[in-house]
């Protein structure tokens, strides 16, 4: 059973900072700027032998019924409740402040064992922070820099006096060397990364998926600013969701804090294997939306297309088919990409996103026989042969795929510079025909057969 502890203080004391140290990944978002996190985060830490999850909170703060800061707040204490023990942190540079001692009791009132953490413990201002935590009656400060990794013994032994006794190695299963099967793979969660311009309504939709208020969401864009991932299930099948901050175009972004927020959602596409674009029913396809798609194909990710706010529309007997056909227009390099109406609010179309997120999976993993790819290969170039360039005929030897995920090709040929990109693209819209690969992002490298006569030089004249 996993033993989890929640990380609690205070804005910009550094609870980021020490989430980051223990799970060994920069996850979080840090800045100097108070308030950076919101929704609270989840991940596998450990220290020394000690393995645990560990959740990062937003800085309690104090706000209006029903504001955004209350609604962090909310998120924060449903983390308390999750929560085995607790990790409150203070400033030890700027010492206790009103918030501190009042939190504190917060902490107390929980009823579970705390951990007082005195973080920027390095140096003399913070040797007498340290020593005026006693003052909030929480035991002994264990004193910490999380950005340097300072203090992390002390902080284990404190840690360890808590947690349940470990088990025996002797009595761990170790599966490193089992080999797992094509249908034990099929069954892994399938990553997915919502992504789209800000207020879109990707916060609203996987709450509607989760069934609670698990994310924050506002009419405020930009309410989302880290990645934040849930586990999902869906008819019996696992997913784990990214929620991402809206991706605005470069010129327009301008605050530090943004900047990472972006990049933090870009390191999300990387990572999942399907992305859903998520646009606005009322303004879609707009050229940031363009730009979006254009970078999920770059990637090599899994496209599918949700079109928000489908509620507010007026419905037509043809406008399904009409988003279809202008698919098809904007976006041609995933062509035949799956396209869903929803609405994240109301729960429209839900069923119909989680299906196709499935197909455009399965397609992304599809392989094609050998044989057969070449039987099509050369139905395709007789049907539509490559041009000549500068009066020599282009010889396409054969082809074969390389690897899936995405579906990827070698063409063997004559003269691999030569090859124009429009006859690629030919090839490309002829395989996704052929073989069913409807807005998978089809990888065609080219490479010249070896010359078995380079290596014979040529006869002295």
């Amino acid at each position: 059973m996993s033993f989890t502890i929640a990380i609690i203080g205070r804005p910009n004391v550094g609870k980021s900072t020490l989430f980051n140290r223990l799970v060994g990944q920069k996850l979080a978002l840090v800045d100097d700027e108070p308030g950076v996190t919101r929704d609270r985060r989840e991940g596998n830490a450990r220290l020394g032998d000690l393995e645990f999850t560990v959740i990062d909170t937003a800085g309690l703060d104090e706000g209006a019924r029903g504001s955004l800061t209350a609604r962090m707040q909310e998120q924060t204490e449903t983390a308390i409740g999750l929560a085995d023990a607790l990790m409150f942190v203070i400033d030890a540079r700027a010492g206790l402040t009103p918030n501190d001692r009042a939190f504190a009791d917060f902490a107390r009132r929980a009823n579970k064992p705390v951990v007082l953490v005195a973080n920027k413990s390095e140096g003399r201002h913070g040797e007498v922070g340290a020593m005026e935590s006693y003052a909030l009656g929480l035991g002994d400060p264990i004193q910490i820099s999380a950005e340097h990794g300072e203090g992390m013994s002390d902080l284990y032994d404190a840690l360890a006096a808590l947690m349940p006794e470990p088990v025996d190695q002797d009595e761990e299963f170790d599966d490193d060397d089992i080999i797992i099967s094509d249908e034990e793979l099929a069954q892994r969660p399938i990553r997915v990364a919502i992504v789209g311009r800000p207020n879109a309504g990707k916060s609203t939709l996987i709450n509607h998926l989760l069934g609670e208020e698990r994310l924050l969401t506002s009419a405020e864009a930009g309410t989302t600013r880290d990645s934040i991932s849930v586990e999902i299930t869906w008819q019996g099948r696992e997913f784990r969701v990214f929620d991402t901050a809206g991706l605005r175009r470069r010129s327009r972004i301008e605050a530090k804090l943004e900047k990472l927020s972006v990049a933090d959602a870009l390191r999300a596409v990387r990572f999942a294997e399907v992305v859903v674009m998520m646009m606005d029913a009322q303004n879609r396809f707009e050229e940031q939306d363009l730009r979006i798609a254009d970078l999920i194909e770059r990637e090599g990710r899994a496209i599918v297309l949700a079109v928000n706010k489908w509620d507010l529309m007026e419905r037509k007997g043809n406008l399904i088919s009409a988003l279809r056909t202008d698919v098809d227009h904007w976006l041609p390099q995933v062509k035949g990409a799956p396209v869903v109406a929803v609405s994240g609010l109301m729960g429209e179309g839900i069923d119909r996103l989680m299906t196709a997120i499935e197909e455009a999976y399965a397609v992304w993993n599809k392989r094609v026989p050998t044989a057969t790819l070449n039987r099509w290969f050369e139905q395709a170039v007789d049907a539509n042969p490559p041009p000549a360039v500068s009066g020599r005929r282009l010889k396409l030897n054969y082809i074969t795929q390389a690897k899936a995920r995405p579906p990827s090709f070698i063409l063997f040929c004559s003269r691999a510079d030569a090859v124009p990109q429009s006859y690629l693209r030919y090839l490309t819209n002829s395989m996704r025909e052929a073989f069913d690969l409807p807005g998978a992002p089809i990888r065609i490298t080219l490479r010249e057969k070896a010359n078995p006569f380079a290596h014979k030089r040529k006869r002295p004249s």
